[in-house]
């Protein structure tokens, strides 16, 4: 029983302390999961807490980033202000009358006071001095001092007066000598005057009486003038021969020749000027080419009594299609061409008063006072660039120190037309600022002032409602470039506000309706063109080969049409070399079978004085042919063209929103543009263009417009330059022709990745700074990041050579191998940018040679562009303040500041040994020009892409891929950055041929 107690008792007990663990158990669990929910919570708050934190310092962040924008762009506000002086202050008035009482204390308003404030006397002639008590003891020592300086004045005199007795001995010995010399060269002054005074006389008379009204005396005094004439030029051309000692047969003398047989020259006076004429003559050769005699063969046959045709090797044979009708139907004949004295003797008057405008001058005035938005149509050449600024300035649009503003589409063109209307003014062309891809030129600042469209954009930035302007002319608007599309829309909201802004678009085709239309209808002025008509041949068949039919078709022109200058269009510079060439080539065959031909060539990086032999009248018994490009279908007007060759192409700027690629590409033309291209032969006499293309083509193949640069090129500078106007609604701002949506939106996301725009697409103070910049959004960076990296005068030298990058190296055909050797001397190692800084830096240390420059092929006017490219943007960087400084030796450091920028254009090279951009997996090769392109580096940074017969990355740099994650850590992700080459295949088992089913 006690045993049976005992166990029921234990169990019990058991029961007992089991129930206890479970319930202490229980209460554990329960106190964990309380626990952990409270821990859970914990963390959970702290997240959110973290996230909101994240979420304020981020806002914080952009509001600080906006903060020190607006501030940045108050600094500019200030500058500009500063620099701006106020003209109704006269010069010199900001000398204050404080400093001057500052110098002297006892001058006040201009009077003498004494020490009481009292004005005191003043004698001029008489000086008041006292002396004091103490100063008696050394009276005896002044008046020692005195007698010494008596001494010495008498000593002074005498020898004063002896040399004035020797001044006038050599006076009167040296001045009879000095009356016979000035005497001599007043009578050969005088000589010269009368020959030309002479020679006027008797082209006077040839121009204003006929041989047959003039009386026999009048005709002999005439006669009597030209025997003068003749003899004081033979006096001339003799004493030029007595210079030089030789002997001449008075036989020979008589007849008017000589044959070198006994002549005798003193090689030490002759061979200077010998040697320097040679020079002269050998540099005029290679700037102008000149080809054929002057009709020296045709004398020669007809002496001989033998005529025959020319007979050319190639010709083309051109359908006669239509006419074109000229305009005035008054006109129906050729006006006769102006002799050379009738040329020389228009002025500037006439030929302003001869211009299509001049007539509609009043109207013109008054339609501008009456409407604030006008549009004025006139064909190229009516005088509506240089004549229309004149008018406005003369009915009294530029008082109250107002401008009247023109933009030009072209740097080119902003150059030649400033240059002519400063000389028609008679005021002197102002500085000359040059900037990237464009020059302004001001002829006053309170007149007129020629600038590119870009200039204008820049100006918008300082001066949003353009207050110094009370005309703003928007000139060549039917060229619908990228710039002027941006204009329209920004000129058409200032107008809006500012009612006292006269607003001028100036279009030279039949679309100024679209322009009415998009102005709120706009009244139209139309001018009438004063064109002749114009006949158009097509071919029968297509050309395989456009710049050889221009060619051939140049050569049938001047052999069988009449005299008239030829005016033929190509793509490009390298297009128009090889056409030079070419003819060149085959009119050296030809020899002196034809007359005289003048090649000319015309594109934007020729020197302006090469440019301006275009618009020199065509020597008498020649032709000139102009090898141009698309700039003279509508900006400049050339004289005396009578037939146009037009192959049908032109070169386009195309941006592909997919690849990211921008490519320089030959398209055909449009119609619109063909059609402006043929007037260019009906000005000054009925012309002919021959179109190197079939009438189907015409009709089938041609756009009937271009299509606006604004829906083909890439928009991240101008989404950059709205976006620092303040104009955020980019979707909605009223364009013309509104550009793709893909390409605004990849335009954003550059910005965005290069940090311009934040996550809300403001403009950070970063993309304010760049905006100041006249370059490309990436351009932009790299000069900006260059502060960070210490390298600001390396980056600025290395973006001055990009911008004229195409154009530095030139490769004779007759030393191909020593350019190229002189190419790779300038290697260095790191790529192309590095390259080209060491291109510029070795120039600059010659002081600028151009002969450097020709000794190692390199063009001159191209680093000459390149210096003046670079010292804007030195300016431009102080302007964002930038500390200008250098570390050449870290190359390093300049490759990654470029990298910060073009980390965009970055490709990497494949197991195939092909290179594939890292973001579109796009084949690229290296140009053949880079030096790189035997090295093959994993790891390459290009400037651009260039498409011709495949895609090519020029200017390529070698880069680490651990740069791109510091340069963009936002863009690029490790994984799409990870060296394939260096990975290895998994370790793993494989597969039996049984269990992959072979058997």
């Amino acid at each position: 029983m006690g045993k049976d107690r005992r166990k029921r008792d234990l169990e019990e007990e058991d029961t007992s302390h089991s129930s206890n663990n479970n319930n202490r158990r229980s209460k554990h669990i329960q106190e964990d999961s309380r626990s952990e929910r409270h821990v859970k919570k914990k963390h959970h708050k702290n997240k959110s807490d973290s996230d909101s934190d994240s979420s304020d310092s981020t806002e914080k962040q952009r509001l600080r980033d906006l903060r020190e924008r607006d501030e940045f762009a108050d600094r500019l506000k200030k500058k500009d202000k500063d620099k701006t002086r106020n003209v109704s202050q006269p010069l010199g008035s900001g000398i204050r009358k404080v400093e001057l009482e500052e110098v002297n204390p006892h001058l006040r308003g201009g009077k003498v006071e004494n020490h009481l404030g009292k004005p005191a006397p003043v004698h001029p002639t008489e000086i008041r001095t006292s002396i004091s008590p103490s100063s008696a003891v050394e009276l005896n020592t002044t008046s020692a001092l005195a007698n010494y300086a008596t001494e010495a004045k008498k000593r002074a005199y005498e020898e004063a007066a002896k040399r004035l007795k020797l001044e006038a001995q050599d006076r009167e010995r040296i001045i009879p000598k000095l009356r016979v010399e000035s005497r001599r060269k007043y009578l050969e002054k005088r000589k010269e005057d009368k020959v030309a005074e002479l020679e006027a006389d008797i082209l006077d008379d040839e121009y204003l009486f006929q041989e047959e009204i003039l009386t026999e005396r009048e005709r002999k005094d005439r006669d009597h003038k030209r025997k003068l004439l003749e003899l004081a030029k033979d006096h001339e051309r003799a004493r030029e021969l007595e210079r030089v000692q030789r002997y001449h047969m008075p036989q020979d003398a008589r007849k008017g020749k000589s044959d070198g047989k006994y002549e005798e020259v003193d090689e030490r006076e002759r061979v200077p000027h010998y040697e320097q004429r040679k020079w002269e003559e050998e540099q005029m050769s290679s700037a102008v080419f000149r080809f054929g005699a002057r009709d020296a063969k045709e004398k020669q046959l007809k002496d001989e009594g033998k005529e025959y045709d020319l007979v050319l090797e190639d010709q083309i044979e051109f359908i006669q299609a239509f006419q074109i009708p000229g305009f005035n139907k008054d006109i129906k004949e050729e006006k006769p061409k102006l002799t050379e004295s009738q040329k020389k003797r228009l002025t500037l008057e006439e030929t302003k008063r001869s211009l299509p405008i001049f007539p509609f001058k009043d109207d013109l005035i008054n339609a501008i006072k009456n409407h604030q938005v006008l549009i004025i149509e006139g064909e190229t050449g009516s005088g509506k660039t240089t004549q229309i600024p004149q008018y406005l300035h003369e009915a009294g649009f530029t008082e109250d120190n107002k401008m009247i503003g023109c933009t030009q589409p072209r740097r080119v063109a902003a150059m030649s037309v400033s240059a002519r209307v400063a000389e028609e003014m008679g005021v002197k062309l102002g500085n000359e600022a040059t900037a990237l891809g464009l020059k302004t030129a001001h002829l006053n600042v309170t007149f007129i002032k020629y600038m590119t469209d870009g200039t204008l954009h820049r100006e918008f930035l300082s001066e949003p409602d353009l207050q110094a302007y009370s005309v703003m002319i928007i000139d060549e608007a039917h060229e619908r470039t990228l710039h002027t599309d941006i204009l329209f829309g920004l000129v058409k909201d200032v107008a809006r506000f500012r009612s006292n802004l006269k607003i001028l678009i100036s279009s030279a085709t039949l679309d100024a309706k679209k322009f009415s239309d998009y102005f709120d209808q706009a009244p139209i002025f139309r001018i009438p063109g004063r064109r002749f008509p114009v006949d158009i041949y097509y071919t029968k068949a297509p050309e395989a080969d456009y710049i050889d039919a221009s060619v051939v078709s140049i050569l049938q022109i001047h052999a069988t049409q009449p005299l008239g200058d030829i005016l033929v269009f190509l793509t490009g510079q390298e297009e128009i070399e090889t056409c030079q060439e070419m003819l060149q080539e085959r009119i050296r065959k030809l020899g002196s079978k034809i007359k005289e031909l003048i090649i000319l060539p015309v594109y934007s990086n020729l020197p302006s004085d090469m440019q301006a032999k275009i618009f020199m009248p065509t020597p008498p018994g020649a032709r000139k042919v102009v090898l141009a490009t698309n700039i003279a279908e509508t900006s400049l007007t050339i004289d005396n063209i009578i037939y146009v060759i037009d192959p049908g192409f032109c070169k386009q700027n195309n941006f592909n929103s997919r690849t990211g690629m921008e490519s320089l590409i030959v398209v055909p033309i449009s119609r619109a543009s063909a059609n402006q291209r043929a007037g260019r032969a009906g000005r000054v006499a009925a012309g002919k263009c021959f179109r190197l293309y079939t009438a189907w083509a015409y009709k089938h193949e041609m756009e009937d417009n271009t299509i606006p640069e604004i829906q083909r090129i890439n928009l991240g500078n101008v989404v950059l330059t709205l976006k620092a106007l303040g104009i955020q609604d980019l979707m909605n701002f009223d364009f013309l022709d509104p550009p793709p949506h893909e390409t605004m939106v990849l335009a954003l996301e550059q910005l965005y990745a290069l940090g311009a725009l934040n996550h809300k697409g403001e403009l950070t103070k970063l993309g304010r700074r760049m905006a100041e910049f006249p370059v490309d959004p990436m351009m932009a960076k790299i000069l900006l990041a260059s502060e960070k990296y210490k390298c600001s005068e390396e980056i600025l030298t290395i973006a001055s050579m990009l911008s004229v990058n195409g154009a530095i190296f030139y490769r004779p055909k007759d030393k191909l191998i020593h350019a190229d050797t002189a190419r790779k001397n300038f290697f260095v190692p790191g790529g192309d940018h590095l390259m080209l800084l060491n291109i510029y830096n070795q120039w600059s240390d010659t002081d600028f040679s151009t002969q450097w420059c020709y000794e190692n092929f390199i063009q001159y006017r191209s680093l000459k562009r390149a210096r003046d490219v670079r010292e804007q943007l030195a300016g431009l960087m102080q302007r964002v303040e930038i500390e200008l400084v250098s570390n050449p030796t870290e190359t390093v450091n300049i490759r990654k500041a470029i990298t910060a920028g073009y980390f965009y254009h970055v490709a990497r090279l494949s197991k195939d040994g092909h290179y594939r951009t890292v973001k579109h997996q796009q084949s690229v090769t290296i140009h053949p020009n880079s030096c790189l392109f035997e090295d093959l580096p994993r790891w390459l940074l290009y400037h651009e892409l260039v498409f011709t017969t495949k895609e090519f990355m020029r200017q390529v740099t070698e880069i680490e891929s651990k740069w791109l994650l510091e340069a963009a850590p936002h863009y690029y992700k490790p994984r799409e950055l990870e060296d394939s080459t260096n990975r290895k295949m998994p370790k793993q088992m494989g597969k039996s041929r049984s269990e992959l089913g072979i058997h």
